[in-house]
């Protein structure tokens, strides 16, 4: 791994640290702040306050004071009514937006292994300050952006950049915050901490996602009109009453009032709430969790669909293919597999990734009729595994595997004709993405001799490729988003039929230096982005930043993700769509949480959504037609597909 951090953090050359004082963290963490995630809310009772004063409210309270003045208490309590549950009901909906900060500051691990006072402690990660000395371990979750001091681990980091292999770090490579050890057990150096962090970058951008919804604007622009209009109407009216037909002030108010009251659409949005939660549960029943009522007019209006790759179009796990080139004659993918589990500790839990994958597709009960001599782990040196074994028959022989060109120097049976055959089908494999493990064995005369090539790959699931098909015939583009490297990317992307034009995050967009969004991003990347057919290698600024870019040229744009790495677009999209299995990050940030796999819900969902959204139409059409209409008065409305 071994890329740079791109926040501006405290440390500016690595130094391995050895360890400070408790006096010593305590000063820095008073220079760098906390290792932890900034959080910036606004009161809650703030929050509810601003519900009463927006312009539809403004004009209720007018007749609401009106009504209390002239002592007409049922009226009085019925508007007070209607003032308070449509303030409750945009409340509760604002108030959800934090859950995305509080799940990503939920899903850190608490305490981290730390040298305080020259002796090893478990500490409050919070309390851990760059420079720290800290002990990364299996299993462990890592407190904060870390330096390998020495040694190897692998880390898990695909919650972060979609990567489904652990990744292999050595001294001097960068463990990033949220990720998990998996194997191996190294000293570290912290080198970013708090908001400095990738993942403190993360909850950063989810903080800037904010904005008013498409279904929002349109009533503020149907309630803006019809005060002005119904201001007008009320005003000359009383002046009438008033002025030419002599009535009394308090009848002439009281009939105001009433011509207020009916010529605004007051129940207008618990009408349109309403509709939206009967929608959420028919949406529910097709398998989408629906978090923001609003987010379904978004859904019936999306053109442009944008996914994360791993673990939403495809599997995340990897899947041993069919295609298993052989070398040795009489020996079969199943002989294959065989060989490689017996390089293996197959009678114990599989100790890495690869083992998992070998051992979960082998016939485990086939190799009861050996016996392991002896096993010779991978290590940075050898990067290969090794079994010695006796069979049923009494002879001894050895097993290996572990990447081909570490295997090819091995062999010794028609050397160079094999290294052709099998540098060749390596460079094919590669072109297209596929990883691939070799596998030998030595024969009766002790010599190695190569039997085949596993191949694996992350694969799509099984109803992507038609879901996609589908949703296009919707009128809506997609366009794959993924961590992963360009050259997988591009294999996905061709067996889903998107098209293999996938940029890298060289091509693409980043934050300003005060981590503020660009806003000219539509004008210098929106048509790059759109000829583009995916995106590789990105971080989650840039997933965040495409979506933007979208946004920023029209299209009513969507997410799919379920790591943290995919919260901050899932966030910033008009419809955030969590897949089934998303981490507590993705799940908080988005609008929809799928509660089936695949994405074939999507599809229904916008289906549904567009019959609710026409019912909303039809209402507020018939509505503002209907009261205005007499005075030749009806606004005109945008309530259309986007």
């Amino acid at each position: 791994m071994g890329e740079d951090n791109k926040s501006d953090g405290p440390t500016k050359e690595f130094v391995p640290g050895k360890g400070f004082t408790t006096a010593e963290a305590e000063a820095l963490i008073q220079e760098w702040g906390r290792n932890e995630l900034e959080e910036k809310t606004t009161p809650k009772w703030l929050i509810f306050l601003k519900m009463l004063i927006q312009p539809m409210p403004i004009m209720i309270w007018i007749a609401i004071i009106i009504m209390l003045a002239l002592e007409h208490w049922i009226d009085f309590a019925i508007l007070m009514a209607i003032q308070f549950i449509n303030a409750f009901l945009g409340w509760y909906e604002t108030v959800k937006a934090a859950d995305a900060v509080a799940a990503l500051k939920a899903s850190l691990k608490p305490t981290a292994t730390c040298k305080r006072d020259g002796q090893w402690q478990n500490l409050d990660a919070a309390n851990l300050v760059p420079g720290d000395l800290v002990l990364l371990a299996a299993g462990s979750s890592i407190p904060a952006d870390c330096i390998v001091n020495h040694g190897r681990i692998e880390v898990d980091q695909s919650a972060l950049t979609g990567e489904s292999l652990p990744v292999t770090m050595y001294q001097g490579d960068s463990a990033k915050m949220g990720s998990t050890v998996t194997r191996g057990e190294v000293e570290a150096t912290v080198e970013f901490t708090g908001k400095h962090t990738f993942f403190g970058k993360t909850a950063t951008m989810l903080q800037q996602a904010d904005g008013m919804g498409h279904l929002q604007k349109i009533l503020m622009q149907i309630t803006l009109a019809l005060v002005v209009l119904s201001v007008a109407l009320c005003v000359t009216a009383l002046g009438y009453l008033i002025g030419y037909g002599k009535e009394p002030v308090k009848e002439a108010l009281s009939f105001t009032v009433v011509l207020l009251v009916a010529s605004i659409p007051i129940a207008i949005e618990i009408v349109c709430t309403t509709t939206l939660a009967l929608g959420s549960r028919q949406l529910s029943q097709e398998g989408a969790i629906v978090t923001r009522l609003a987010s379904i007019e978004e859904m019936a209006g999306m053109n442009m669909l944008c996914s994360d790759k791993t673990g939403t179009l495809t599997l995340n796990k990897m899947v041993i293919q069919e295609d298993c080139p052989i070398y040795t004659p009489g020996h079969t993918q199943a002989s294959v597999l065989q060989a490689a589990a017996l390089a293996a500790k197959w009678k114990e839990p599989p100790r890495d990734a690869l083992d998992t994958l070998v051992l979960t597709s082998a016939d485990l009960l086939a190799l009861d009729v050996y016996e392991q001599i002896d096993f010779m782990p991978f290590d940075p040196t050898i990067k290969r595994t090794e079994g010695t074994l006796r069979g049923p028959d009494g002879k001894v022989f050895k097993t290996t595997k572990g990447a081909p060109h570490i295997i090819l120097k091995l062999i010794e049976i028609d050397q160079e004709e094999v290294a052709k055959r099998v540098n060749w089908k390596v460079m094919d494999l590669g072109r297209r993405g596929i990883r691939c493990l070799a596998v030998a064995r030595t024969n009766d005369e002790g010599k190695w001799q190569m039997l085949g090539i596993l191949t694996f790959l992350d694969p799509p699931r099984p109803d992507t490729k038609e879901t996609l098909e589908n949703a296009m015939k919707l009128g809506v583009d997609v366009k794959m988003i993924t961590g992963d490297h360009q050259i997988i990317a591009k294999e996905t992307s061709r067996q889903l039929g998107l098209g293999t034009n996938i940029p890298d995050a060289a091509n693409l967009p980043t934050m300003d230096a005060d981590g503020k969004i660009p806003k000219d991003l539509g004008k210098n990347y929106g048509k790059m982005i759109l000829e583009s057919d995916g995106f590789a290698q990105v971080y989650p600024e840039h997933k965040y930043l495409i979506v933007e870019a979208l946004r920023q040229e029209g299209f009513a744009c969507g997410m799919t993700g379920d790591g943290v790495n995919d919260a901050p677009a899932l966030k910033r999209a008009d419809v955030g769509i969590a897949v089934q299995g998303a981490t507590d990050a993705a799940r908080a940030a988005a609008d929809m949480v799928l509660t089936r796999e695949g994405l074939s819900v999507i599809v229904h969902a916008i289906v549904v959504a567009r019959c609710i959204f026409a019912r909303m139409k039809n209402f507020i059409n018939y509505r503002c037609v209907r009261v205005h209409s007499p005075a030749g008065m009806a606004p005109p409305l945008d309530l259309q597909y986007r």
